[in-house]
Order: C-alpha cells, then sequence, then structure tokens
C-alpha cells in the first residue's frame, strides 16, 4: 500500500486560523493527535457559523459527525500557530464529506490531513433531513471539484 502524500496550501478554498495552546502539547512535546480532531471540528462549525448557515442555539438542522479520520506526515507544537485549508470532497443530500489539511504556521505542506463527515439532522430529533440550500450553497462553493 502507498503511504499518502501530504497535500500542499493550493488543495483548499479556505482556510481557519487557530493558535495553539500549552495544553496540546503532550509529555512528546507535541501537539497530542486527539487535538487534530478538535481542529476539524473548530475549522468546519468556525466557517459554518461565520457563513451565516449555523446559529448554534437556533438552527433548526445541526450538522452530526458520523466519520472521521486524520493521517499524520510531521510534528506540530505550541506556540505554532494551525492553518486548516478546508474542502468538500463529497456533497449528498443529506451529507458532507470535508476534507481538512492541517499546516504548521507558513509551512507549503501539510503536518497533516483529515476528513470529517457531517450528517444534516433535526435538531430535536437527530435524524437526518435533507439539507437546507443555503448550507448547500455555502458548501458548493468549497467543493474541490467547482
Amino acid at each position: 500500500m502507498t503511504r499518502p502524500q501530504p497535500t500542499t496550501r493550493d488543495a483548499y478554498r479556505q482556510f481557519i486560523t487557530i493558535t495553539t495552546r500549552w495544553m496540546d502539547n503532550d509529555v512528546y512535546r507535541h501537539v497530542n493527535n486527539v487535538v487534530y480532531y478538535s481542529f476539524f471540528d473548530t475549522a468546519v462549525n468556525e466557517h459554518l457559523m461565520r457563513s451565516g448557515v449555523l446559529d448554534l442555539d437556533s438552527s433548526p438542522v445541526v450538522s452530526l459527525v458520523v466519520d472521521s479520520g486524520c493521517q499524520f506526515f510531521s510534528p506540530i507544537a505550541f506556540p505554532d500557530v494551525v492553518h486548516c485549508g478546508l474542502r468538500v470532497a463529497h456533497l449528498g443530500s443529506s451529507s458532507v464529506r470535508y476534507e481538512i489539511g492541517i499546516f504548521r504556521n507558513d509551512e507549503a505542506l501539510a503536518a497533516a490531513h483529515g476528513h470529517f463527515v457531517h450528517v444534516a439532522c433535526d435538531r430535536h430529533t437527530h435524524r437526518p433531513v435533507a439539507m437546507p440550500d443555503n448550507m448547500r450553497r455555502v458548501l458548493e462553493a468549497l467543493h474541490h471539484g467547482i
């Protein structure tokens, strides 16, 4: 099996910047692997909120994570700045697969690459629903084929 290679910044449509914190480092003096999943969640939801399609208090449709994964290429450590590149790899009727490149400071190659699958769900029942049109438009702009 061929090991995946790190992506470059030009493979992503949108970037969200996150500052690492002292507590993100583990005993090995680099950002612990579980923190990368927090980077994914923060970047995706911040983009949705900034785009006006997610209101944490009142959106009738919320997105729930059903799948995620990460491949690591090089370490990140506090006090590095993380740039999360976002793109959409697949957009279904109620689901979206994000791909997120994690870039350390100004480096051209990703330190990690992950994916994150959201399913649009009714806020109260948590049952899948059709993705709202306004959310679909925002996500179409991130689709790497567009």
